[in-house]
């Protein structure tokens, strides 16, 4: 009987807790040419347009759709094309008071972020570099570094774009190694802040251009023996894991990730991301938005360090 009344008061406690706890929910959102760009506007040929406004009402419908707290952008153009789509979302009703673009290497698309939550800081890392053929290039659109006090502690949200498969050097075949040392990086710089990423509470979320199962990725998730983050699995409503569609050859793949450090992967809701299958998603980008929900358990300070 005495077990039976520990085991009573204990599922009372958990389940108080769960009621308890935070949420806060992350979509990661490659926006497509959210810039002028040259591009086909109802079948003519079009320089340096900017995104047609039936994309953006798909783009914002599929916003409304996400309920995120916080989304992470990518492809967005310069701080006036943000706000444009944060004035935009709030005539829809959508309020996204807090904002920040990443101003890196590449001019024209930047990796961005909306938040109805107040950010507790945002660290902009542009002066990221790797060897490239013997020579230093950037990390085109940087790292974007946002953090955000929770009842359970603080979390980091990393932002990333990494180069795109396009290429004009024939000894790197769709930038694959342009690609890893991106990935690298961004690696070695969450490294450097989180030594001990076991004991962390960050994600890193975007638009990686590349498979689960490709070197980058790799990189991403793990240096040696050291595990970094683990890539969440992620389906739509119906099963499938696509998340981006390349027109041109007809193909579907997934190159749109999360991955969450082993100390928040027990506060995602199902284990797993959600690719978002809202009718407005074709018409709105070449890519699905992912999702990932985290039921944050209030805990003491002391018991789990932040970093």
């Amino acid at each position: 009987m005495k077990t039976c009344g520990w085991l009573w008061w204990l599922g009372l406690l958990m389940l108080a807790l769960r009621l308890s706890a935070e949420t806060l929910t992350i979509a990661t959102y490659n926006v497509e040419n959210y810039v002028a760009a040259d591009r086909m506007v109802d079948g003519t040929y079009r320089q340096a347009y900017p995104k047609p406004e039936v994309e953006k009402k798909a783009l914002r419908a599929v916003i409304r759709a996400l309920d995120a707290d916080v989304i992470a952008l990518q492809e967005m153009g310069s701080r006036i094309y943000l706000e444009e789509l944060q004035r935009d979302l709030a005539s829809d009703g959508l309020k996204y008071p807090y904002a920040e673009l990443l101003d890196g290497a590449d001019a024209d698309r930047h990796v961005a972020v909306l938040s109805r939550r107040p950010f507790a800081s945002v660290t902009k890392h542009t002066e990221l570099t790797l060897s490239y053929f013997g020579k230093k290039e950037m990390v085109k659109r940087g790292l974007l570094e946002v953090r955000f006090a929770t009842e359970a502690g603080e979390i980091t949200l990393f932002i990333v774009h990494l180069k795109s498969r396009f290429t004009d050097r024939p000894d790197d075949p769709n930038s694959e190694l342009r690609r890893l040392g991106e990935a690298t990086a961004v690696r070695d710089q969450e490294l450097k802040i989180f030594p001990e990423p076991a004991n962390a509470r960050f994600l890193l979320v975007g638009d990686c251009n590349d498979s689960v199962a490709s070197k980058p990725l790799r990189a991403l998730a793990q240096k040696g023996k050291t595990e970094i983050a683990e890539i969440l699995p992620a389906t739509d409503s119906h099963g499938a894991v696509w998340s981006h569609f390349y027109k041109k050859e007809q193909i579907y793949s997934r190159v749109d990730h999360v991955l969450v450090s082993a100390l928040l992967k027990s506060t995602v809701v199902g284990g797993s991301a959600t690719i978002c299958d809202a009718p407005e998603t074709a018409a709105a980008s070449d890519h699905r938005p992912l999702v990932v929900k985290l039921e944050l358990v209030p805990v003491s300070s002391t018991a789990v360090g932040s970093k």
